[in-house]
């Protein structure tokens, strides 16, 4: 399993490393340098390399490399411009120097084959000004090619960038990966992320550490199809949604559903808009939810609901109390997995504000909350909102409300308030609107085929991404659009197997 973890996890993984195993803080910097100059090496073969180095220890990791590489033969130049140093950053100046090297207060006018990012580490916030400032431009235009520490430069550990950070190509997270390089402005600046593992033990209970999704787990989850079998085993889906205002979100999660290897597909719409679908979607079953052009609610109508065995419910149903209504309705009665999507949640958040603890604390079923990050705001309390870390919000809000949280964004973030998890598929492409209604109707697919909320959702989340990576192959990322992605999902199965 591929931990990420948060600058506060990472800063007790080493401090339990040091002392539980002895090994003294200098000796992981030398293990951590040792790891940058192979991956500086392979990275840039030949040619001239410089290291740009701050005052802390992500700057010592820097002069260990320079030293490395300079005793290896290479021609190496390290750049430092701080005014101040942690001990372990001083002292491998020093060696640096004894063994010859220089170390550059003013930036070498000349180019390098490839630039080594030392300057920040995780625990940067802020915008980076004067010398500090100056020397990102300087990495970010004297080599083709960066590779940055842990983390590009300007970059927090939780993936805001400033206005001034480091475009690196490769980022090398020393000891485990570091949230701030997945999420937000991380995966613009991070380029490709690799890990190097130089020893760092990870304390306590690893289940309170983020993981990734990636294709192997995705494939683990998904229940091996028997040829002795049915449509009947592979569950049923049901998709509430829909509105005389937005007719294309029930239509887009259908299709998405028809493409998860769930055995039936149903979808229940306002009566006065049903007469749009038909044929359109030969193999799903096409009903009427309520009368009218949108959702009203009434017992009648939702018990209609109950006996599939997963309910997607909210995309393209506008903000109403009818919703609301009936959002509550199945969180107390429904008991297979439940998708709350769209208007379903902007109508918990405006009706049920105040209330949503009280709300979900006597649910029935196993909830997935699939927020972009303005319908997360809606949801959330202040104390979520500004929580630590990336990964720490939605965390926080699943735990309040006993559910699972999917914060879709560049990378999406699932958790069930235990286990957390990053999925990084996807394309800015998907970044248009349908998205969200494709990603709903195939977890509520998978959901019924028997995973759980939190599994539906990381491989919702994983198939969705991956095969609009494939679509934007042959349309574009400029020209891709939600039915692509669903036409694709194929392909992204087929993905799996290797």
């Amino acid at each position: 399993m591929q931990y990420v973890l948060t600058t506060r996890q990472m800063r007790e993984a080493d401090e339990d490393t040091m002392r539980t195993r002895g090994t003294p803080s200098l000796g992981l910097m030398e293990r951590a340098g040792e790891a940058l100059a192979a991956a500086a090496e392979k990275m840039g073969p030949k040619g001239d390399i410089v290291c740009v180095c701050g005052g802390g220890n992500n700057g010592g990791d820097g002069f260990v490399c320079a030293r490395i590489l300079a005793e290896k033969g290479r021609r190496v130049a390290a750049v430092c411009v701080a005014d101040k140093f942690t001990s372990e950053c001083r002292t491998n100046k020093e060696k640096f120097e004894k063994a010859g090297g220089e170390v550059f207060s003013v930036f070498p006018r000349r180019r390098f084959a490839l630039a080594v990012d030392c300057l920040f580490g995780t625990g940067f916030r802020g915008e980076p000004e004067g010398k500090a400032g100056a020397a990102i431009d300087y990495i970010n235009s004297v080599a083709p090619q960066v590779l940055s520490a842990d983390i590009p430069s300007g970059v927090s550990g939780e993936g805001v960038a400033a206005k001034r950070a480091v475009r690196a190509s490769e980022t090398l997270c020393i000891g485990e990966y570091k949230t701030g390089v997945f999420l937000g402005d991380g995966l613009d600046f991070a380029g490709k992320a690799s890990r190097a593992d130089i020893g760092i033990s990870l304390p306590g209970e690893r289940a309170g550490y983020a993981f990734l999704t990636g294709r192997e787990e995705v494939a683990s989850l998904l229940p091996p199809r028997r040829r002795n079998t049915h449509k009947g085993t592979y569950g049923r889906a049901a998709i509430a949604a829909g509105s005389e205002k937005y007719t294309g979100a029930a239509y887009l999660a259908a299709a998405a559903a028809l493409r998860s290897g769930c055995g039936y597909t149903s979808l229940l719409l306002p009566e006065s808009i049903l007469p749009h679908y038909l044929l359109k979607l030969p193999e799903v079953l096409i009903s009427p939810l309520c009368e009218g052009g949108r959702v009203a609610f009434t017992e009648k109508n939702f018990q209609k609901l109950l006996p599939f065995d997963a309910v997607a419910f909210g995309m393209g149903s506008e903000t109403s109390e009818d919703v609301f209504e009936g959002a509550r309705y199945l969180l107390q009665t429904y008991t297979g997995r439940l998708i709350l999507d769209a208007d379903a949640l902007n109508s918990l958040a405006k009706y049920g504000r105040g209330r949503l603890k009280e709300i979900f604390r006597d649910k029935r079923c196993d909830v997935l909350l699939t927020p972009h990050a303005k319908e997360f705001a809606r949801f959330c309390e202040a104390e979520e909102m500004s929580a630590a870390g990336g990964t720490e919000a939605p965390r926080a809000l699943a735990e309040r409300l006993g559910c699972t949280v999917l914060l879709k964004g560049a990378a999406t973030v699932i958790s069930d308030g235990g286990k957390t998890t990053i999925s990084v598929t996807g394309t800015p492409g998907q970044a248009k609107g349908g998205s969200g209604d494709v990603l709903s109707g195939l977890i509520a697919g998978l959901c019924a085929q028997g995973l759980s909320a939190f599994d539906g959702g990381r491989a919702g989340a994983w198939l969705a991404g991956r095969a609009a990576e494939l679509a934007a192959e042959e349309t574009e990322e400029y020209s891709l659009t939600a039915s692509d992605e669903i036409l694709y999902l194929s392909d992204a199965f087929l993905s799996l197997r290797g």
